[in-house]
Protein backbone atom coordinates (compact mmCIF):
# COMPACT_ATOMS: atom_id res chain seq x y z
CA UNK A 1 0.00 0.00 0.00
CA UNK A 2 1.03 3.59 -0.71
CA UNK A 3 0.30 6.43 1.54
CA UNK A 4 0.82 9.72 1.69
CA UNK A 5 -0.98 12.48 3.72
CA UNK A 6 -3.28 13.49 1.39
CA UNK A 7 -4.02 9.72 0.27
CA UNK A 8 -3.74 6.67 0.87
CA UNK A 9 -3.66 4.01 -2.18
CA UNK A 10 -3.31 0.24 -3.25
CA UNK A 11 -2.05 -0.54 -6.68
CA UNK A 12 -3.75 -3.51 -8.18
CA UNK A 13 -3.02 -5.56 -11.11
CA UNK A 14 -7.05 -5.75 -11.80
CA UNK A 15 -7.96 -1.77 -11.76
CA UNK A 16 -5.09 -0.04 -11.19
CA UNK A 17 -4.87 2.24 -8.44
CA UNK A 18 -7.48 2.32 -5.91
CA UNK A 19 -8.08 4.65 -3.69
CA UNK A 20 -9.34 4.08 0.38
CA UNK A 21 -12.21 6.06 0.56
CA UNK A 22 -12.20 7.72 4.46
CA UNK A 23 -9.95 6.70 7.87
CA UNK A 24 -12.43 4.84 9.24
CA UNK A 25 -12.30 2.28 6.16
CA UNK A 26 -8.87 3.32 6.19
CA UNK A 27 -8.24 2.15 10.04
CA UNK A 28 -10.17 -1.33 9.25
CA UNK A 29 -7.56 -2.13 6.84
CA UNK A 30 -5.51 -2.03 9.73
CA UNK A 31 -7.01 -3.89 11.88
CA UNK A 32 -4.81 -7.26 12.63
CA UNK A 33 -8.55 -9.64 11.71
CA UNK A 34 -8.44 -7.82 8.80
CA UNK A 35 -4.72 -8.04 7.47
CA UNK A 36 -5.03 -11.60 7.97
CA UNK A 37 -6.54 -11.60 5.16
CA UNK A 38 -3.05 -11.48 3.22
CA UNK A 39 -2.89 -14.81 4.83
CA UNK A 40 -5.87 -16.72 3.75
CA UNK A 41 -6.29 -18.19 -0.10
CA UNK A 42 -8.94 -17.22 -1.87
CA UNK A 43 -8.99 -19.82 -3.81
CA UNK A 44 -8.12 -22.80 -1.35
CA UNK A 45 -5.93 -25.25 -3.16
CA UNK A 46 -7.07 -24.24 -6.74
CA UNK A 47 -3.38 -23.13 -7.19
CA UNK A 48 -2.76 -27.10 -7.81
CA UNK A 49 -4.64 -27.29 -11.05
CA UNK A 50 -3.56 -22.87 -11.77
CA UNK A 51 -0.62 -21.98 -10.29
CA UNK A 52 -1.02 -18.64 -10.75
CA UNK A 53 -3.88 -18.40 -8.54
CA UNK A 54 -2.24 -17.24 -5.07
CA UNK A 55 -3.96 -14.22 -4.82
CA UNK A 56 -5.85 -13.82 -0.84
CA UNK A 57 -8.90 -13.06 0.37
CA UNK A 58 -7.18 -9.46 1.61
CA UNK A 59 -7.19 -8.66 -2.54
CA UNK A 60 -10.80 -9.77 -3.15
CA UNK A 61 -12.08 -7.48 -0.25
CA UNK A 62 -9.72 -4.29 -1.49
CA UNK A 63 -11.14 -5.18 -5.55
CA UNK A 64 -14.78 -5.38 -3.85
CA UNK A 65 -14.19 -1.79 -1.82
CA UNK A 66 -13.13 -0.35 -5.56
CA UNK A 67 -16.13 -2.05 -7.09
CA UNK A 68 -18.49 -0.36 -4.62
CA UNK A 69 -17.08 3.30 -4.98
CA UNK A 70 -17.85 3.04 -8.84
CA UNK A 71 -21.32 1.77 -7.85
CA UNK A 72 -22.14 4.31 -5.83
CA UNK A 73 -20.83 7.18 -8.02
CA UNK A 74 -22.79 5.65 -11.24
CA UNK A 75 -25.63 5.39 -9.19
CA UNK A 76 -25.53 8.93 -7.79
CA UNK A 77 -25.13 10.64 -11.42
CA UNK A 78 -28.61 8.68 -11.90
CA UNK A 79 -30.21 10.52 -8.98
CA UNK A 80 -29.97 8.06 -6.53
CA UNK A 81 -30.40 8.80 -3.41
CA UNK A 82 -27.49 7.70 -0.91
CA UNK A 83 -26.66 9.50 1.96
CA UNK A 84 -23.11 9.62 3.70
CA UNK A 85 -23.91 7.02 6.34
CA UNK A 86 -25.43 4.90 3.72
CA UNK A 87 -21.92 5.08 1.58
CA UNK A 88 -19.70 4.41 4.71
CA UNK A 89 -21.99 1.22 5.58
CA UNK A 90 -21.63 0.12 1.89
CA UNK A 91 -17.79 0.18 1.81
CA UNK A 92 -17.61 -0.97 5.12
CA UNK A 93 -19.81 -3.93 4.84
CA UNK A 94 -18.38 -5.18 1.67
CA UNK A 95 -14.93 -4.47 3.02
CA UNK A 96 -15.59 -6.84 6.08
CA UNK A 97 -18.18 -9.22 3.82
CA UNK A 98 -15.65 -11.97 4.41
CA UNK A 99 -13.15 -11.20 7.17
CA UNK A 100 -14.58 -14.52 8.98
CA UNK A 101 -13.06 -16.88 6.41
CA UNK A 102 -11.03 -19.52 7.64
CA UNK A 103 -7.67 -20.91 6.07
CA UNK A 104 -8.25 -22.02 2.27
CA UNK A 105 -11.73 -20.67 2.69
CA UNK A 106 -14.39 -22.82 1.09
CA UNK A 107 -12.22 -25.59 0.92
CA UNK A 108 -12.30 -25.59 4.92
CA UNK A 109 -15.85 -24.22 5.50
CA UNK A 110 -17.17 -26.56 8.06
CA UNK A 111 -14.09 -28.33 9.01
CA UNK A 112 -12.24 -25.86 11.51
CA UNK A 113 -15.70 -24.96 13.26
CA UNK A 114 -18.27 -27.79 12.23
CA UNK A 115 -21.69 -26.28 11.30
CA UNK A 116 -20.42 -22.64 11.37
CA UNK A 117 -20.06 -20.74 8.12
CA UNK A 118 -18.20 -17.66 7.42
CA UNK A 119 -20.87 -15.44 6.73
CA UNK A 120 -21.30 -15.84 10.76
CA UNK A 121 -18.46 -15.57 11.13
CA UNK A 122 -17.87 -12.31 9.76
CA UNK A 123 -20.82 -10.46 11.28
CA UNK A 124 -18.99 -11.53 14.68
CA UNK A 125 -16.32 -9.59 13.18
CA UNK A 126 -18.18 -7.05 12.30
CA UNK A 127 -20.17 -6.74 15.88
CA UNK A 128 -16.77 -6.69 17.98
CA UNK A 129 -15.46 -4.08 15.24
CA UNK A 130 -18.53 -2.34 16.00
CA UNK A 131 -17.87 -2.01 19.37
CA UNK A 132 -14.28 -0.99 18.89
CA UNK A 133 -15.00 1.98 16.33
CA UNK A 134 -18.27 3.24 18.43
CA UNK A 135 -21.10 1.94 16.73
CA UNK A 136 -19.27 3.31 13.36
CA UNK A 137 -20.52 -0.05 11.61
CA UNK A 138 -24.07 -0.21 12.37
CA UNK A 139 -24.90 0.61 9.41
CA UNK A 140 -23.05 -1.78 7.77
CA UNK A 141 -24.29 -4.43 9.81
CA UNK A 142 -27.58 -3.96 8.62
CA UNK A 143 -26.61 -3.61 5.12
CA UNK A 144 -24.67 -6.73 5.61
CA UNK A 145 -27.58 -8.39 7.68
CA UNK A 146 -29.73 -7.68 4.52
CA UNK A 147 -32.45 -5.44 6.93
CA UNK A 148 -31.49 -1.63 5.52
CA UNK A 149 -34.80 -0.55 4.49
CA UNK A 150 -32.92 0.72 1.20
CA UNK A 151 -33.49 -2.87 -0.49
CA UNK A 152 -30.90 -1.94 -3.33
CA UNK A 153 -28.22 -1.37 -0.94
CA UNK A 154 -28.54 -4.81 0.88
CA UNK A 155 -28.12 -6.13 -2.63
CA UNK A 156 -25.21 -4.62 -4.32
CA UNK A 157 -23.82 -6.50 -0.95
CA UNK A 158 -25.57 -9.73 -1.54
CA UNK A 159 -27.71 -10.89 -4.15
CA UNK A 160 -27.09 -12.61 -7.83
CA UNK A 161 -25.60 -9.92 -9.36
CA UNK A 162 -23.15 -8.19 -6.47
CA UNK A 163 -20.14 -6.37 -6.00
CA UNK A 164 -18.73 -9.64 -4.27
CA UNK A 165 -19.26 -12.04 -7.38
CA UNK A 166 -18.30 -8.54 -10.03
CA UNK A 167 -15.20 -8.79 -8.13
CA UNK A 168 -14.25 -12.72 -7.78
CA UNK A 169 -15.40 -13.85 -11.39
CA UNK A 170 -12.93 -11.25 -12.94
CA UNK A 171 -10.50 -11.26 -10.55
CA UNK A 172 -10.07 -15.44 -9.99
CA UNK A 173 -10.34 -15.43 -14.29
CA UNK A 174 -7.17 -13.43 -14.15
CA UNK A 175 -4.94 -15.45 -11.96
CA UNK A 176 -6.06 -18.80 -13.15
CA UNK A 177 -6.02 -17.61 -17.09
CA UNK A 178 -9.35 -18.45 -17.41
CA UNK A 179 -10.69 -15.97 -20.15
CA UNK A 180 -13.92 -17.37 -20.39
CA UNK A 181 -14.27 -16.07 -16.53
CA UNK A 182 -13.67 -12.58 -17.74
CA UNK A 183 -16.79 -10.10 -17.31
CA UNK A 184 -16.91 -6.77 -18.07
CA UNK A 185 -17.80 -5.46 -14.18
CA UNK A 186 -17.28 -1.81 -15.48
CA UNK A 187 -19.92 -2.17 -18.05
CA UNK A 188 -22.51 -3.86 -15.61
CA UNK A 189 -21.95 -1.03 -12.99
CA UNK A 190 -22.15 1.61 -15.40
CA UNK A 191 -25.48 -0.19 -16.14
CA UNK A 192 -27.06 -0.35 -12.74
CA UNK A 193 -30.20 2.01 -11.32
CA UNK A 194 -33.10 1.32 -9.34
CA UNK A 195 -36.75 1.05 -8.90
CA UNK A 196 -39.20 0.03 -6.43
CA UNK A 197 -36.14 0.98 -4.52
CA UNK A 198 -34.65 -2.99 -5.42
CA UNK A 199 -31.82 -2.85 -8.16
CA UNK A 200 -32.14 -3.09 -11.77
CA UNK A 201 -29.80 -3.49 -14.50
CA UNK A 202 -30.79 -0.86 -17.64
CA UNK A 203 -32.48 -2.54 -20.44
CA UNK A 204 -28.94 -1.99 -23.05
CA UNK A 205 -27.00 -3.59 -20.16
CA UNK A 206 -28.96 -7.27 -20.90
CA UNK A 207 -25.91 -8.34 -22.98
CA UNK A 208 -23.54 -7.79 -20.13
CA UNK A 209 -25.65 -9.57 -18.05
CA UNK A 210 -25.67 -12.49 -20.61
CA UNK A 211 -21.79 -12.82 -20.35
CA UNK A 212 -21.98 -12.92 -16.57
CA UNK A 213 -24.05 -16.04 -16.14
CA UNK A 214 -22.15 -17.58 -18.22
CA UNK A 215 -18.92 -16.87 -17.21
CA UNK A 216 -20.26 -17.96 -14.04
CA UNK A 217 -21.30 -20.99 -15.48
CA UNK A 218 -18.04 -21.76 -17.06
CA UNK A 219 -16.40 -20.75 -14.06
CA UNK A 220 -17.67 -23.05 -11.71
CA UNK A 221 -17.39 -26.22 -13.90
CA UNK A 222 -13.84 -25.24 -15.37
CA UNK A 223 -12.20 -23.68 -11.87
CA UNK A 224 -14.23 -23.96 -8.78
CA UNK A 225 -15.61 -27.32 -9.45
CA UNK A 226 -12.62 -28.48 -11.39
CA UNK A 227 -12.02 -31.93 -10.12
CA UNK A 228 -8.76 -32.29 -9.20
CA UNK A 229 -8.89 -29.11 -7.47
CA UNK A 230 -11.80 -31.14 -5.78
CA UNK A 231 -9.69 -34.12 -4.67
CA UNK A 232 -7.75 -31.80 -2.99
CA UNK A 233 -10.14 -29.82 -1.09
CA UNK A 234 -11.29 -33.11 0.08
CA UNK A 235 -7.83 -34.55 0.92
CA UNK A 236 -7.78 -31.25 3.21
CA UNK A 237 -11.04 -31.71 4.98
CA UNK A 238 -9.81 -35.87 5.15
CA UNK A 239 -6.33 -34.41 6.89
CA UNK A 240 -8.54 -32.12 9.84
CA UNK A 241 -10.78 -35.26 10.36
CA UNK A 242 -8.06 -37.37 10.85
CA UNK A 243 -6.35 -35.42 13.35
CA UNK A 244 -9.06 -34.70 15.43
CA UNK A 245 -10.03 -38.27 15.36
CA UNK A 246 -6.19 -38.92 16.42
CA UNK A 247 -6.31 -36.36 19.33
CA UNK A 248 -9.93 -37.51 20.39
CA UNK A 249 -7.90 -40.98 21.37
CA UNK A 250 -5.52 -38.83 23.67
CA UNK A 251 -2.83 -38.68 20.90
CA UNK A 252 -0.37 -35.93 20.70
CA UNK A 253 0.24 -33.71 17.45
CA UNK A 254 2.15 -30.96 16.72
CA UNK A 255 0.67 -27.67 15.88
CA UNK A 256 -0.29 -24.01 16.72
CA UNK A 257 -2.10 -23.29 20.08
CA UNK A 258 -5.28 -21.80 17.88
CA UNK A 259 -5.58 -24.43 15.79
CA UNK A 260 -5.35 -27.31 18.20
CA UNK A 261 -7.94 -25.62 20.17
CA UNK A 262 -10.46 -25.65 17.39
CA UNK A 263 -9.82 -29.23 16.77
CA UNK A 264 -9.97 -30.25 20.75
CA UNK A 265 -13.33 -28.41 20.82
CA UNK A 266 -16.43 -28.57 19.12
CA UNK A 267 -18.00 -24.94 19.11
CA UNK A 268 -21.57 -23.68 17.70
CA UNK A 269 -22.30 -20.05 17.08
CA UNK A 270 -24.58 -19.97 19.96
CA UNK A 271 -21.10 -20.64 22.10
CA UNK A 272 -18.64 -18.32 19.99
CA UNK A 273 -17.12 -16.06 22.60
CA UNK A 274 -14.86 -13.11 22.17
CA UNK A 275 -12.35 -15.20 22.92
CA UNK A 276 -12.50 -18.15 20.51
CA UNK A 277 -13.28 -15.05 17.58
CA UNK A 278 -9.73 -13.66 19.15
CA UNK A 279 -8.55 -17.74 19.22
CA UNK A 280 -9.99 -17.56 15.42
CA UNK A 281 -8.49 -14.48 14.26
CA UNK A 282 -4.98 -15.80 14.75
CA UNK A 283 -5.63 -18.63 12.47
CA UNK A 284 -4.49 -18.61 8.74
CA UNK A 285 -3.49 -20.72 5.66
CA UNK A 286 0.20 -21.13 7.49
CA UNK A 287 -1.18 -22.90 10.65
CA UNK A 288 -2.59 -25.54 8.09
CA UNK A 289 0.46 -25.91 6.04
CA UNK A 290 2.87 -25.97 8.72
CA UNK A 291 0.60 -28.91 10.41
CA UNK A 292 0.87 -30.71 7.23
CA UNK A 293 4.37 -30.39 7.56
CA UNK A 294 4.45 -31.72 10.81
CA UNK A 295 1.84 -34.34 10.55
CA UNK A 296 3.60 -35.68 7.52
CA UNK A 297 6.19 -37.76 9.78
CA UNK A 298 3.50 -38.59 12.31
CA UNK A 299 3.86 -42.65 12.94
CA UNK A 300 -0.07 -42.59 11.82
CA UNK A 301 0.36 -43.55 8.39
CA UNK A 302 -3.18 -42.46 7.22
CA UNK A 303 -2.57 -38.60 8.74
CA UNK A 304 1.24 -38.94 7.28
CA UNK A 305 -0.24 -40.54 3.47
CA UNK A 306 -2.71 -37.41 3.74
CA UNK A 307 -0.37 -35.14 4.25
CA UNK A 308 2.27 -36.38 2.18
CA UNK A 309 -0.58 -36.23 -1.47
CA UNK A 310 -1.27 -32.81 -0.41
CA UNK A 311 2.21 -31.64 0.02
CA UNK A 312 3.79 -33.68 -2.68
CA UNK A 313 0.81 -33.52 -5.19
CA UNK A 314 0.37 -36.49 -5.29
CA UNK A 315 -3.31 -36.79 -5.57
CA UNK A 316 -6.26 -39.14 -5.32
CA UNK A 317 -7.43 -40.59 -8.95
CA UNK A 318 -11.18 -38.82 -9.57
CA UNK A 319 -14.01 -40.22 -11.66
CA UNK A 320 -16.76 -37.48 -12.42
CA UNK A 321 -19.91 -38.71 -14.02
CA UNK A 322 -23.56 -38.03 -14.55
CA UNK A 323 -24.61 -40.87 -12.75
CA UNK A 324 -24.31 -41.62 -9.31
CA UNK A 325 -21.52 -44.15 -8.07
CA UNK A 326 -23.22 -47.34 -7.20
CA UNK A 327 -22.52 -48.55 -3.61
CA UNK A 328 -21.29 -51.72 -5.07
CA UNK A 329 -18.55 -50.02 -7.07
CA UNK A 330 -17.22 -47.91 -4.26
CA UNK A 331 -17.00 -51.22 -1.92
CA UNK A 332 -15.02 -53.03 -4.74
CA UNK A 333 -12.77 -50.06 -4.62
CA UNK A 334 -12.45 -50.18 -0.96
CA UNK A 335 -11.81 -54.09 -0.42
CA UNK A 336 -9.25 -53.81 -3.08
CA UNK A 337 -7.42 -50.85 -1.48
CA UNK A 338 -7.68 -52.08 2.05
CA UNK A 339 -5.09 -55.37 0.43
CA UNK A 340 -3.37 -52.63 -1.37
CA UNK A 341 -2.72 -50.20 1.83
CA UNK A 342 -3.23 -52.62 4.58
CA UNK A 343 -5.63 -50.90 6.39
CA UNK A 344 -9.13 -51.38 8.12
CA UNK A 345 -12.56 -50.95 6.29
CA UNK A 346 -13.23 -47.62 8.29
CA UNK A 347 -9.66 -46.22 7.27
CA UNK A 348 -10.06 -47.41 3.91
CA UNK A 349 -12.90 -44.51 3.87
CA UNK A 350 -10.22 -41.45 4.06
CA UNK A 351 -8.55 -42.92 0.66
CA UNK A 352 -12.01 -44.60 -1.11
CA UNK A 353 -15.09 -42.51 -1.12
CA UNK A 354 -18.03 -40.98 -3.35
CA UNK A 355 -19.77 -37.27 -3.55
CA UNK A 356 -21.76 -34.75 -5.49
CA UNK A 357 -21.21 -31.56 -7.13
CA UNK A 358 -23.74 -29.04 -8.34
CA UNK A 359 -23.97 -26.18 -10.25
CA UNK A 360 -26.52 -23.53 -10.54
CA UNK A 361 -25.74 -20.28 -12.07
CA UNK A 362 -28.88 -18.50 -12.00
CA UNK A 363 -31.77 -18.93 -9.14
CA UNK A 364 -34.88 -17.65 -10.99
CA UNK A 365 -36.68 -18.22 -7.60
CA UNK A 366 -34.49 -15.84 -5.27
CA UNK A 367 -33.32 -12.20 -5.76
CA UNK A 368 -34.18 -12.44 -9.27
CA UNK A 369 -31.66 -10.45 -11.93
CA UNK A 370 -34.54 -7.76 -13.12
CA UNK A 371 -33.84 -5.52 -16.40
CA UNK A 372 -35.86 -2.05 -16.22
CA UNK A 373 -37.17 -1.79 -19.94
CA UNK A 374 -37.12 1.07 -22.23
CA UNK A 375 -40.91 1.56 -21.31
CA UNK A 376 -40.45 1.03 -17.57
CA UNK A 377 -41.46 -1.98 -16.99
CA UNK A 378 -39.19 -4.71 -14.95
CA UNK A 379 -38.73 -8.03 -16.28
CA UNK A 380 -36.52 -10.52 -14.91
CA UNK A 381 -33.33 -11.24 -17.27
CA UNK A 382 -34.09 -14.32 -18.93
CA UNK A 383 -37.29 -13.16 -20.23
CA UNK A 384 -35.55 -10.28 -21.91
CA UNK A 385 -32.69 -11.83 -23.05
CA UNK A 386 -33.13 -14.09 -26.49
CA UNK A 387 -29.37 -15.99 -25.55
CA UNK A 388 -30.18 -17.21 -22.43
CA UNK A 389 -32.59 -20.07 -21.29
CA UNK A 390 -34.49 -21.08 -18.34
CA UNK A 391 -33.87 -24.08 -18.74
CA UNK A 392 -30.03 -23.75 -19.49
CA UNK A 393 -28.95 -20.99 -16.88
CA UNK A 394 -31.36 -22.37 -13.58
CA UNK A 395 -31.37 -25.95 -13.87
CA UNK A 396 -29.32 -27.08 -10.84
CA UNK A 397 -26.46 -29.61 -13.20
CA UNK A 398 -25.84 -32.30 -10.96
CA UNK A 399 -22.12 -34.65 -11.44
CA UNK A 400 -21.21 -37.62 -8.91
CA UNK A 401 -17.59 -38.70 -8.54
CA UNK A 402 -15.08 -40.92 -6.82
CA UNK A 403 -12.03 -41.30 -5.50
CA UNK A 404 -9.51 -43.44 -4.88
CA UNK A 405 -5.88 -43.96 -4.71
CA UNK A 406 -3.34 -44.81 -7.57
CA UNK A 407 -2.24 -48.82 -7.50
CA UNK A 408 1.44 -49.38 -6.80
CA UNK A 409 2.92 -50.42 -9.62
Amino acid sequence: MIKSKKLEIFNDPIYGFINIPNSLVFNLIAEPSFQRLRRISQMGLSYLVYPGAHHTRFHHAVGCLHLMQQAVQVLRLKNIAISQEDEDGLYCAILLHDIGHGPFSHAMEHSIVEGVNHEQISLLFMEMLNKKFNGSLTTAIEIFKGNHPKKFLNQLVSSQLDIDRLDYLKRDSFYTGVAEGNINSERLLMMLNVANNELVIENKGVYSVEKFLMARRFMYWQVYLHKTGIVAEQLLINVLKRAKELLSKGENLSCSPALLYFMKNKISIADFTDNDLERFAQLDDVDILSAIKQWQYTSDKVLSKLCQMILNRDLLHIKVKNKPIKDEKLLKYRELFMKEYNINATDIEYFVYAGVIQNQAYNANKQNINILRDNGRITDVIKVSDQLSSKMVSKISTKYYMCYPKLSV
